[in-house]
């Protein structure tokens, strides 16, 4: 259950970063016709995550979340799980530790492929630091979808915009 979410906060890493600046009036409707980037930037709230469990079947973990763009580049995530199992052994990646995930660093965002690549910088977890990890995203409404690229890590983790 830890390594399933660790690898939904490392998504939520991926897409949110720090709100840079104050926000204007209306900002929904910039954010709705600008770039990627533009939707990007500002703070997002976990809506859910979804991992495998070690049955192999897809499941929604009992967590919230704070994912956090900026405009420069920056991005944070911090996920907690609501009553977080024991450690099991970590999958491909391990991305929280004791049912909880933060990490930070920046973002690049390849609009044509509707991917983002995230560069930890700092992380609790200290096998993440240096890293570079590609995800999916997809923006819908006021919701950033987002999952790992990686054939082996079966995650889906839904942001909402504030």
């Amino acid at each position: 259950m830890e390594k399933f979410l660790s690898n939904g906060i490392a998504l939520l890493l991926l897409f949110v970063s720090a709100v840079s600046g104050p926000a204007s009036s209306g900002g929904q409707e910039h954010r709705s016709n600008g770039s990627a980037q533009d939707k990007f930037v500002g703070a997002w709230r976990l809506v859910w995550l979804e991992a495998e469990g070690s049955d192999g079947k897809m499941f929604k973990a009992d967590s919230i979340g704070l994912l956090v763009f900026t405009r420069d580049g920056h991005m944070s995530v911090q996920v907690m799980e609501r009553n977080p199992q024991v450690q099991t052994a970590a999958g491909p990646e391990q991305y929280s530790q004791g049912g909880y995930e933060a990490s930070f660093g920046r973002y690049e965002i390849d609009e044509d492929t509707h991917t983002f690549t995230y560069h930890v910088e700092g992380a609790l977890v200290p096998t993440l630091v240096g890293k570079d990890l590609p995800r999916a995203f997809e923006l819908s409404g006021k919701q950033l979808i987002v999952k790992s690229t990686g054939p082996d890590e079966r995650w889906r983790v839904a942001w909402e915009h504030y």
